[in-house]
């Protein structure tokens, strides 16, 4: 080999070394931090959302202030007060009437005053009530107006109002008192004193106007499970009607199918062997029912959404923006999200979109079980609406808001994170089309959506509240249930309410139903509604006239009264039922909006109950109704502890005015029936428990709107495929090639329990 060759090889052998160096010092290097980039659209908004905004903690602070050196009388904080005190209930934003706000939002007229809405328990007068104020203006009040006559027709009475926690603690003082009456009884039966047992709460209390008598389960208690599941057969019934809690009483004793007048009585029975005593063992933490407690260790992480440039919806105050949808978002404490002048491509859609209620209807041959009826409004369903844990309840890099809420107390608080927005990819196409003749191409745009959410805990049941908003258009709207089953002891024939599920466990049959205000405003507030079905005519074929044809066709029809638009729960209704207005779009046919309804609803309360007109909202499945500011709610949480004389029965919203070129409201119940099994512990899945509704647009635009999305994708036989500049997932690779900014997990929902 002469020197020239030898040289060569060095050469090579070096470059080789070198480019190997290379690769091993590269391959360990981590990707670059993805940059967000700026949104191309802009933001005209001005602060006008703000007319719908939630209150924060500096105006619910000044509101307190106002009212304590205002009215003239005592109040005790909420927190602390007995019934016979006056207190400071809630404080919540008083909306606007919706004439002002179009005036400011549309007519350049002057921004609404600014005000509260306060709730007041009055205990400590001759005349006990509930009375509302509407405080204002914020941030600076300076005046206050008594609106309860005004709202409701009359003073509310006071054994209406909701059951503080303060009631709850003196009502287990009592209990605890009476439990120490059986000893030997609650040893033998459930290797308890008493003190290790959790007691749930039922409702409504009693069977008439005035009564406030409830049935309280008690459970075994295993710190860190869920104890709904462990009922030891022990129930008991205590009036707390009296103004004052010395005169409390626990009128029945309910154990194991039989009834006693005291736990007193109960211990005598024990002790003449005249009492069938289920033994009831304890479970220990590591094999009670129900626990969440991961099975194994954490394995492989699973797939991550996030986005290589950052956002592509924009959060400003408490309004969202996403590729030309716009809405105003917040929280009722009571009643939960809550959502105003949602709008696409710069027209109002929708003026509000909000929850008004959720039901829990139950069955079991216990006594707390088969008098339930939870109306969770009246428990608060914003207000129970705790911090979500990334990654889990939202994508991990979702975009997480406060809320901030004042109840029970005179000092505002806040769940932090409670409510996330994202967009999401749904991994489904919207729509899409492979040509396999004449010419060859594929077309389509991938299922992106905006999505606001909130999960809301009310006792045992977690409901996820979620708000859609899709590229074509499209509202959805939809809840799933999970968390625990509400269970009974079981005894008796307690499986015609349900199944067994443990030992002595059984989960109870219930529904879920919930309701929904929709107050569309389709090109304008005036709209009218409008339904279309199919039907069959039988046709000769007109080119011999001598075979038949079942040709189906369009029934259309517009619905003149409220009684028309009034569809029964669980009863056939138009398959196409749309809100219209008076203006075509470029075809002639009217710019609308339909709603269509994805329930599987159980059967309503039978209307004969002394109970039904309380949740009368439940007889129908869609009502349409004229919108009158004098009926902003489909119910109220007053209804909860008085149901037999309802302060809001929806039933006398419908009362057949004219429902044609009016400004309408929709009012849209779901729900579904559920009877727990076997795999609803350790507790219940949001698989097929999720139900809901769209709005869609139908012939609103004059194409598909999401036509001009910059997602959209178009492949061509005659086209070079991987070029970035004509196909975005061909820019996926050099785009993604990127680590997300992941904040560090953290999580404070505890702060406030």
């Amino acid at each position: 080999m002469n020197m020239k060759t030898l040289l060569i090889l060095r050469v090579l052998a070096l470059a080789t070394i070198f480019a190997l160096v290379c690769v091993l010092l590269t391959r360990g290097k981590a990707p670059s931090v993805c940059q967000h980039q700026p949104l191309g659209q802009e933001d005209t908004d001005d602060g006008h959302s703000l007319v719908f905004a939630d209150l924060s903690p500096e105006e619910m602070t000044q509101v307190v202030r106002y009212l304590q050196e205002n009215l003239g009388v005592q109040l005790v904080d909420a927190s602390q007060a007995k019934p016979s005190d006056n207190c400071i209930a809630s404080v919540d934003v008083q909306v606007p009437a919706k004439a002002e706000v179009l005036r400011f939002l549309d007519g350049g007229g002057a921004r609404p005053p600014r005000e509260a809405l306060a709730v007041l328990y009055f205990g400590n007068q001759p005349d006990p009530n509930v009375t509302e104020y509407v405080v204002g203006p914020l941030p600076r009040p300076v005046y206050h107006r008594d609106v309860t006559v005004q709202k409701y027709g009359g003073k509310v009475p006071y054994h209406r109002r909701a059951v503080t926690g303060k009631e709850y603690v003196d009502i287990n003082n009592l209990i605890q008192r009476e439990l120490r009456k059986a000893p030997r009884f609650l040893a033998a039966c459930c290797e308890s004193d008493g003190t290790d047992l959790a007691i749930i709460t039922t409702a409504p209390r009693g069977f008439k106007s005035g009564d406030r008598a409830s049935w309280f389960v008690l459970f075994h208690n295993t710190a860190g499970t869920g104890y709904y599941l462990s009922p030891v057969g022990l129930e008991v019934l205590v009036d707390h009607r009296d103004l004052h809690v010395s005169r409390w009483r626990l009128r029945k004793v309910f154990y194991n199918g039989q009834y006693f007048a005291s736990m007193g009585d109960l211990e005598d029975a024990f002790l003449a062997n005249s009492l069938k005593v289920v033994w009831v063992e304890k479970p220990p933490p590591e094999a009670v029912l129900g626990s969440l407690r991961p099975h194994h260790p954490p394995g492989s992480p699973g797939p991550l959404q996030y986005e290589p440039h950052g956002p592509r919806y924009s959060v400003r105050d408490n309004r969202v923006t996403f590729q030309g949808w716009s809405i105003a978002f917040g929280m009722n404490p009571n009643t939960g999200p809550r959502l105003f002048d949602i709008r696409f491509r710069g027209e109002r859609i929708v003026y509000e979109l909000s929850l008004q209620e959720a039901l829990a209807l139950y069955g079991s041959n216990c006594p707390g079980g088969m008098s339930t009826r939870y109306f969770d409004g009246s428990f608060g369903i914003g207000r129970f609406s705790y911090e979500l844990v990334r990654g889990l309840d939202c994508p991990y890099t979702a975009t997480y808001v406060d809320r901030h809420y004042l109840a029970e107390s005179e000092t505002p608080r806040t769940n932090q994170n409670s409510l996330c927005i994202f967009e999401h990819d749904t991994g489904l196409p919207l729509r899409r089309h492979f040509s396999d003749s004449q010419s060859f191409y594929y077309g389509g745009l991938r299922k992106s959506t905006l999505v606001i959410r909130a999960v809301s805990t009310l006792i045992n049941y977690d409901y996820v509240w979620d708000f859609m908003f899709h590229s074509n258009g499209a509202v959805e709207v939809r809840v799933h249930a999970t968390g625990y089953i509400s269970s009974s002891f079981l005894h008796g024939r307690g499986t015609n309410y349900g199944n067994k599920v443990g030992p002595h466990t059984l989960g109870t049959m219930h529904l879920h139903h919930m309701h929904y205000k929709v107050d569309l405003d389709v090109d304008g507030q005036l709209n009218s509604l409008e339904t279309q079905d199919m039907e069959y005519e039988l046709v000769k074929d007109p080119w011999t006239m001598q075979n038949t044809i079942e040709r189906p066709y369009l029934r259309r029809e517009r619905l003149e009264r409220e009684d028309e638009a009034a569809f029964p729960l669980n009863t056939p209704m138009p398959r196409y039922l749309s809100f219209a207005s008076s203006k075509p779009n470029k075809w002639g046919h009217p710019r609308s909006y339909r709603i269509q309804i994805v329930s599987f609803a159980g059967e309503h309360l039978p209307t004969s109950s002394s109970m039904e007109r309380s949740i009368s909202w439940g007889r129908y499945q869609l009502a349409v109704t004229r919108r009158k500011e004098e009926e902003p709610t489909s119910t109220s949480v007053y209804n909860q502890n008085d149901p037999w004389t309802p302060t809001v029965a929806f039933a006398d919203f419908i009362n057949n005015e004219t429902i044609t070129n009016e400004d309408l409201v929709a009012w849209i119940s779901v729900g579904f029936l559920h009877v727990p099994h076997a795999e609803d512990i350790p507790n219940t899945v949001t698989v097929g428990n999720g139900v809901g509704f769209f709005l869609r647009p139908y012939n609103y635009f004059d194409e598909d709107p999401s036509a001009g999305s910059p997602d959209s994708v178009y492949l061509s036989s005659e086209q070079d495929t991987g070029a970035c500049r004509a196909n975005p997932l061909a820019c996926l690779s050099p785009a993604a090639a990127c680590a997300p900014r992941l904040p560090p997990f953290h999580y404070g929902g505890f702060l406030n329990l």
